[in-house]
């Protein structure tokens, strides 16, 4: 079972990702830092979503919308829902 931990502070993820920004690399800083490169790239287009860069998926405040545990294109109901 992976070993789950609490979310990066919102300040940290920023300083990640204006240094990926700056011109270092998510694999450079994964090995610097504890984050995973898939992470901190992540948090790169997450963050490019939400100041309109990218439109290949939903913003930050767009998920918050979002009943938890459901996603875009549920309808309201859980995929394991039973007829």
């Amino acid at each position: 079972m992976p070993k789950s931990r609490p979310p990066y502070p919102p300040a940290f993820r920023r300083q990640l990702v204006e240094l990926v920004r700056s011109g270092r690399t998510p694999e450079e800083l994964s090995r610097e830092f504890e984050p995973t490169a898939q992470s901190i790239a992540n948090w790169v287009k997450q963050g490019e979503r939400d100041a309109g860069k990218r439109t290949d998926g939903p913003t930050s405040g767009e998920r918050e919308e979002w009943p938890a545990g459901l996603g875009p294109g549920h309808g309201g109901r859980r995929s394991d829902a039973e007829d």
